[in-house]
């Protein structure tokens, strides 16, 4: 008797936001013209998945208007499903952008308060309804960061995909400007970060949320390796665990990634930008081309390959959405950087 494995179908939780990003590269006190882009951490995960061939589910609140519109549609052009999100409040959150470049740091600015998101509610989402034809659950850590509120709610969700044996992926993302109602992260995300079967991280966020440092001074592989090792003691159920790192060269970024997969260490060769069109989003990039190469049962090393490749060519796109293909990534893994014109 024939059995067939249900089709991959990621869900993703988090808030849709409008980015504004000052134009021509000036500063917020300079600008007279600003660009809109769609984004926000998980569904730039969804848009890159569904770009890639694997189902999607955004699900959000979000108000009834043509801003919330205006997003939902930008969404619905790369094939992400949205109509497992849920409606009410007032406004949609938006975050303001500044590039920077090689001589100051970029600048955000969120305006996220009282957002449609930030008020959602427990019991406001029927997860067991939305998560029925789902394979796959994924958070980050921004969600709880945004309000009290809306990490009861991912808590929701992630509860119910625990309960459904789900896998479960996570990325710590913490942000330093959210986390304004009270409550430490180390309150919170231990609890949230439990239930993780995949996670992406960076060291700094793990030991703010579990206090738990390696020394500087030793290689990254082995900071990475040993912080698995204690992070297994905090996320009991963990058997993934990516990284990706980011170094300065000069003018020039070096960017690799490294992972921990079913007991063995993946790691890639450093990759050189030369030029960052916008960083925003790569991290992002990175989150879904790992769930790409684990959703299709790749080699550890290709799932690593695939992760860092998408992160670095979101570097070089504008926006918060990695806009590429599977031809364009598999170009990029077998020849590297290119400034040949394709023709």
């Amino acid at each position: 008797m024939k059995t067939t494995t249900p089709q991959t179908r990621i869900a993703t939780f988090g808030e849709l936001l409008l980015r504004m990003s000052v134009a021509d590269g000036n500063r917020f006190t300079q600008a007279n013209d600003i660009k809109i882009h769609v984004g926000g951490a998980e569904a730039n995960v969804c848009v890159l998945l569904s770009q890639l061939g694997i189902q999607t589910d955004y699900i959000t609140r979000l108000p009834q208007n043509d801003l919330a519109q205006l997003a939902v549609n930008e969404l619905q052009k790369h094939k992400v499903n949205t109509s497992k999100c849920v409606y009410g409040g007032e406004r949609l959150g938006l975050y303001f952008v500044e590039s920077g470049n090689q001589i100051r740091q970029s600048q955000v600015i969120y305006d996220r308060s009282n957002s449609s998101f930030a008020t959602i509610q427990k019991n406001q989402i029927d997860w067991n309804e939305v998560l029925k034809d789902v394979t796959h659950f994924h958070w980050s850590g921004i969600s709880p960061g945004v309000s009290y509120e809306a990490g009861l709610v991912c808590k929701e969700g992630i509860l119910a995909a625990h309960e459904k044996g789900l896998p479960i992926s996570s990325d710590f993302n913490y942000r330093s400007k959210l986390w304004q109602y009270g409550k430490k992260p180390s309150e919170i995300m231990p609890d949230l970060l439990q239930y993780s079967t995949i996670t992406v991280a960076d060291l700094d966020a793990i030991e703010i949320y579990f206090g738990i440092k390696t020394d500087k001074k030793e290689s990254d592989e082995d900071r990475f390796q040993k912080t698995f090792e204690l992070l297994k003691k905090e996320m009991p159920f963990l058997k993934t665990l990516a990284m990706s790192f980011r170094k300065s060269d000069g003018p020039a970024h070096l960017y690799k990634g490294l992972l921990l997969h079913e007991g063995n260490f993946y790691e890639t060769k450093e990759h050189k930008i030369h030029v960052v069109t916008d960083q925003i989003g790569s991290g992002d990039a990175f989150n879904a081309g790992l769930l790409y190469g684990l959703s299709k049962k790749l080699s550890g090393q290709e799932c690593i390959e695939w992760a860092t490749a998408c992160g670095v060519i979101k570097q070089s796109i504008h926006g918060d959405f990695a806009i590429t293909s599977l031809a364009e990534i598999s170009h990029f893994m077998e020849n590297g950087s290119s400034n040949r014109i394709n023709r």
